[in-house]
């Protein structure tokens, strides 16, 4: 059977006769002298198996060994943890609603507790695939910053609407223009804390951080408060 072969030189390949294995010869088309590799160093590529991939040996054997990709994305134990945190809360939202307009440190903290396991879950299913994901404790710390980010950020919508339109718009009721105003920094903020915490894309950032308000903004309705701060149906 004829041996292949490949010039070092030109990477011109053609075939000889078996016969001359192990011979020094000159390429047909550099005339540079190569050597014929012997019957048992001949490499050949077979056609791909289903049942495993990769390069093929001359006795048949798998020559690169690869390992099959684990999915990690969802994660069972966190999204348990965050369901639950989600149930206590909605609970909690039961509550304030029963006993009234809750004091302001109260709704600030409730912001801060929501924040870190939001953006923990948030990450496990929006991350780059691509990536290697965070793990253990820097996945922890990220998530906190993100959170605490994503909570002070209501801060800055309530800071801003008093800041530019005032006590009485505040009370009685933002204009829908007014609203936007107040909810494109905002937006833009949680986006960027995203992008920066965890590496995600623009698109999954931006989803990153929405999640988190809307799951907040649920709160609210639940506990009988408006939307967001300065939502009043007129």
């Amino acid at each position: 059977m004829p041996i292949q072969v490949t010039c070092p030189g030109c990477l011109k390949r053609f075939k000889v006769a078996d016969k001359f294995a192990g011979q020094k010869g000159p390429c047909p088309n550099c005339k540079q002298t190569i050597t014929i590799p012997k019957k048992e160093d001949e490499v050949v590529i077979h056609a791909p198996d289903h049942s495993e991939a990769g390069a093929i040996g001359a006795g048949g054997r798998h020559a690169l060994k690869t390992y099959r990709w684990k999915d990690t994305k969802f994660q069972p134990l966190v999204f348990t943890g965050v369901a639950g945190a989600v149930l206590v809360a909605l609970l909690a939202a039961l509550v304030v609603r029963s006993q009234g307009n809750p004091e302001t440190w109260l709704k600030a903290l409730a912001a801060i507790v929501l924040g870190p396991p939001l953006a923990w879950a948030g990450y496990t299913f929006l991350r780059d695939a691509e990536l290697e994901g965070y793990q253990g404790v820097p996945v922890i710390l990220r998530s906190v910053a993100c959170g605490l980010a994503y909570a002070l950020l209501w801060g800055v919508f309530v800071f801003l609407g008093y800041r530019f339109f005032g006590t009485d718009a505040m009370t009685k009721g933002l204009e829908i223009w007014q609203m936007v105003v107040l909810l494109v920094p905002v937006f833009a903020g949680g986006t960027l804390a995203a992008f920066a915490s965890f590496d995600l894309d623009p698109g999954s950032a931006f989803f990153h951080c929405a999640m988190y308000f809307a799951v907040t903004v649920i709160l609210r309705l639940v506990a009988a408060l408006p939307a967001v701060p300065g939502l009043m149906f007129k």
